[in-house]
């Protein structure tokens, strides 16, 4: 009779943790710790830099909220590149702190965190106050008309909306919330869109 194994158990996998870098700007190559948590997807590098390339590099005096931040890439990219202010929302409490720290040590005066809800927060800016808005909400919610509603609401007539989907969103989607499709492209699974203000 074969004796029963005596190989221990497996140890359980360590949560695992990759890194993206900021592309451009004053903290250009600067890593960035990814958590491997459920649902935290990263804008890719590559297309991280094609929408810096849509938006331009310098966004000296820009205004921007990224509602659902994640790791803070965008935001930490528009500060690089010169956004006055930047404001990262999070519901996560660990990718908060891991926020701050990156932002402690980039010095970063111009990015503000906040722990909160990010269409909350949407609706309570301004209208029309901001430069910029990103949007990366989980994709299997069903929150995607009302943030982009309320993004379109806050940004400015010459602002943009970036907004990340599992699908493509056209005009016909955009038109009730006063918005149009500037640039769309298509990474994996992923849908990245720049939108614009309708021309009143």
């Amino acid at each position: 009779m074969t004796p029963p194994s005596t190989r221990p158990a497996p140890k359980p996998k360590a949560p695992q943790s990759h890194e993206v870098r900021i592309i451009g700007g004053q903290w250009k190559r600067t890593k960035l710790q990814v958590a491997d948590k459920p649902g935290l997807r990263p804008t890719p590098d590559r297309v991280r830099e094609t929408l810096f390339n849509w938006l331009g590099q310098d966004l000296s005096g820009w205004r921007c909220l990224d509602a659902f931040a994640g790791t803070g890439a965008l935001g930490f990219e528009a500060a690089s590149r010169g956004a006055v202010q930047v404001e990262l929302v999070e519901t996560d409490p660990a990718l908060v702190a891991q926020i701050k720290r990156m932002q402690d040590k980039l010095g970063a005066e111009a990015v503000h965190v906040t722990r909160g809800d990010g269409l909350l927060v949407l609706k309570q800016q301004a209208p029309a106050s901001l430069s910029l808005v990103f949007l990366d909400p989980p994709f299997d919610s069903e929150m995607f008309e009302k943030v982009v509603a309320a993004a379109a609401r806050a940004v400015s007539t010459s602002g943009f909306v970036y907004l990340e989907a599992p699908k493509i969103w056209l005009d016909d989607s955009l038109q009730s919330a006063g918005l149009q499709v500037h640039r769309h492209l298509k990474a994996g699974k992923v849908h990245a869109h720049l939108l614009k203000p309708l021309a009143p």
